[in-house]
């Protein structure tokens, strides 16, 4: 049996393994095509973020990243299209 730990994974874990398991987690397959199982999603999503904290990667680039668009304290809105800002004409209205 290995003595990898989880930590040493992560502190091995290069940036195209990274990338792999970004793409995995959000396909939720295996580049195989086989589909990742609950447990396998979880421990690869916490292996993403475990290996985005430790190497200061953008918080731009970070899996889960939402952009702000006109939500916030200090968000007036000013200028965003109503589409952008979630007002789109309800479809299911006509």
């Amino acid at each position: 049996m290995s003595d990898m730990t989880f930590d040493k994974m992560i502190n091995q874990m290069t940036p195209a393994i990274y990338e792999s398991l970004k793409q995995a987690v959000s396909l939720r397959k295996w580049p195989d095509g086989r589909y990742l199982t609950a447990e396998q999603t979880e421990l690869c999503l916490e292996a993403v973020m475990r290996y985005e904290a430790e190497n200061n990667v953008p918080e731009a680039n970070r899996v889960g990243y939402l952009e702000q668009r006109t939500c916030g304290a200090g968000a007036t809105g000013q200028g965003v299209s109503p589409e952008m800002a979630g007002l789109a004409k309800d479809a299911s209205r006509d």
